[in-house]
């Protein structure tokens, strides 16, 4: 039987401003452990798992892109505040009942 815990949801979605510390590791890991107990979770964690994994190709696409006139470090630029900036709105929108919503995701899961 699923529970609801809106809150684990939201610090699942936070958990990914531990990027520099723990990389993808701890939302997997909520992710895989409480995916059969918390309602929404396998969802929400898809989609995080989604985001990181495509995260992680851009910011590969990046690196021979520095070489053409810097256009990487745009990319580096842009793709850091994007990874800053959606983990944390998509933990108010699932505080509030909302679906999460990761742009440029590509569905691997």
């Amino acid at each position: 039987m699923q529970k609801e815990n809106k809150q684990l949801l939201v610090i699942t979605h936070l958990s990914q401003l531990l990027d520099v510390v723990t990389g993808f590791i701890v939302p997997l890991i909520i992710w895989l452990t409480q995916k059969d107990t918390v309602v929404n979770m396998d969802e929400n964690g898809k989609a995080i798992m989604n985001f990181r994994i495509s995260m992680f190709l851009y910011f590969i696409i990046c690196i021979p892109m520095i070489l053409l006139f810097g256009l990487g470090l745009l990319g580096f630029l842009v793709l850091g505040i994007l990874t800053f900036v959606f983990p944390i709105v998509n933990a108010i929108r699932v505080s509030n009942d909302e679906q999460p919503y990761y742009p440029m995701s590509i569905k691997f899961l």
